[in-house]
């Protein structure tokens, strides 16, 4: 029996909070009533410095609940660093951990498959997802655009694979090896080349509230998963670049209009559209340079990931 750690980030989820650990708790005492599932696993609620009630939420879990544990961070840490403070707050007491979003989006059936590929030999287990029709429609194609981009790129990723995954406890333990501020674990974890399988993930409506997961977060986790992390001031000026792309493209149009109509001076249309068009490059390119920069300026400061204020066991 694998003795398991549900580790589950939580930023401002009072809606869904409740109705998520009813539900883990009844997956919980099925598995355990079959044996597949050790008496003493747990359920971590990370909570990742969130403004609303979701903190007194799991403290009050953890009085009433057997199975709830919280872990709670002293400030607003983002996704990924949140999973990344659970999984290493606990690693060290369990067989297994399984990472999942707090709405429980993802598909809960798949836990017993992660286990069983576990017990089988398997010390990562993904989610794939199978079926993304309860997300927004622009989110699936920028999602299955990102991914693409990603293996052009040369990102060493899991194809439709977020962050729903089982990991064993070696695997953690080599996990914690890796050193780096910039993190992206969808592109990490491949990189420890542990046996591995996938089980399938069908994405369901969210039950309550409203997702905390914004479009500019999602870009910028896109962006990470290609450059590893994100230097706003350095990002501000690549966004200036493409800013200046889009006036050229209207520039572009009022010329090839000025052109057809006959208003345009010899040597303007030219001139216009390419310093337009030139400049936008150049400050993409050194906006793209500076976020290599700001990379290694992250690196080599060694500030810790998370801090953690307080654990409910």
């Amino acid at each position: 029996m694998t003795k398991l750690a549900i580790i589950s980030p939580c930023y401002n989820e009072e809606d869904v909070l409740e109705q998520s650990a009813a539900r883990l708790t009844t997956l919980f005492d099925t598995l355990i009533a079959q044996g597949s599932l050790h008496a003493d696993s747990k359920i971590y609620f990370v909570n990742d410095g969130s403004t609303d009630r979701t903190w007194e939420i799991i403290e009050r879990l953890h009085k009433d609940n057997h199975y709830v544990c919280g872990i709670n961070l002293t400030h607003n840490v983002g996704h990924q660093n949140a999973i990344m403070a659970g999984m290493m707050t606990v690693r060290r007491n369990f067989d297994a951990v399984i990472t999942i979003d707090a709405d429980l989006q993802d598909d809960l059936g798949a836990i017993p498959q992660m286990l069983a590929a576990h017990e089988a030999g398997s010390d990562v287990v993904y989610g794939v997802k199978v079926s993304r029709k309860a997300d927004p429609v622009l989110k699936r194609m920028t999602a299955m655009a990102f991914y693409k981009l990603q293996r052009r790129m040369g990102v060493n990723s899991v194809y439709n694979h977020a962050d729903y995954r089982l990991l064993s406890h070696k695997a953690l333990a080599i996990l914690s090896e890796f050193k780096e501020r910039n993190l992206y674990l969808r592109g990490l974890i491949p990189l420890m080349g542990l046996p591995s399988a996938t089980v399938d993930d069908a994405i369901s409506e969210r039950t309550a509230g409203t997702s905390k997961y914004t479009f500019s977060k999602m870009m910028n986790l896109a962006l990470d998963g290609i450059t590893s992390f994100s230097v706003k001031p350095i990002f501000a000026i690549f966004y200036l670049g493409i800013f200046f792309l889009f006036i050229s493209l209207l520039i572009a149009i009022y010329v090839v209009h000025a052109l057809i109509v006959h208003t345009a001076a010899p040597g303007w249309a030219s001139l216009m559209l390419s310093t337009w068009l030139v400049g936008g490059f150049i400050l993409m390119s050194i906006g793209i340079v500076g976020i290599y920069i700001g990379k290694i300026y992250n690196e080599v400061k060694q500030r810790p990931l998370y801090s953690v204020e307080s654990v409910l066991e």
